[in-house]
């Protein structure tokens, strides 16, 4: 809350390390499940800077000083950026802590024991990117806010773009098994196979094709 926002706790069965993805506005929740679970995390990955996604960092960074906070490099400057992480177009600012770590197309992490490769997916965010997991059947996506079960994210901020978006998912997502896993930022999750037969947006009977 109150932005109805997914965080995610990823780690292979038996580990104690693990990656927490997109942080959001309740971050003694994520403290506690970690808590509950002997989860130390081993970094925290942003799909994006909007506010919303990043707003657990401080209190993770203050926890865990060392563990690296990895975004696109197209979005770190909103980290530090209220009006850019849109925090002050809702009356607040917000800052986290800046980005240890910035990823572009097509760059592999090594954390927790898990193989990510990042892709870059503007559209609803200049610099937003996903997570894949490989080595997965099937794969898994970390999809922020790009792909949702049914929809699409948001492309009337000033650095969005539905025709980057639709094109994101086609070049980026879609070419992917049908069974991967998508686990978006917001709701619940789907597979690239529904969203490609289904979703009225960008699905194969979209008749979406403005900007």
């Amino acid at each position: 809350m109150p932005f109805d926002e997914n965080t995610y706790l990823v780690s292979l069965p038996g580990e104690t390390a693990c990656l927490v993805i997109d942080p959001g506005f309740d971050p003694q929740a994520i403290l506690d499940l970690l808590a509950e679970h002997s989860l130390t995390p081993a970094a925290i990955l942003c799909t994006h800077g909007h506010s919303d996604h990043i707003a657990g960092n401080a209190a993770l960074k203050e926890r865990w000083p060392t563990c690296p906070l990895i975004i696109g490099h197209g979005d770190a400057s909103k980290l530090t950026d209220p009006v850019g992480n849109l925090s002050a177009g809702y009356g607040f600012k917000l800052v986290s802590p800046p980005a240890d770590q910035t990823v572009r197309e097509g760059e592999q992490l090594q954390l927790a024991g898990l193989t990510l490769t990042a892709r870059e997916t503007p559209g609803h965010s200049a610099g937003h990117v996903v997570f894949i997991i490989q080595g997965q059947n099937p794969p898994i996506v970390l999809g922020g806010d790009v792909l949702f079960a049914g929809g699409i994210g948001r492309t009337d901020f000033p650095d969005g773009s539905f025709a980057d978006l639709k094109r994101s998912i086609h070049e980026k997502l879609f070419v992917l098994p049908d069974e991967t896993i998508v686990l978006p930022g917001h709701g619940p999750q789907t597979t690239v196979g529904e969203e490609k037969r289904t979703n009225p947006f960008v699905g194969i009977n979209a008749r979406y094709d403005a900007d």
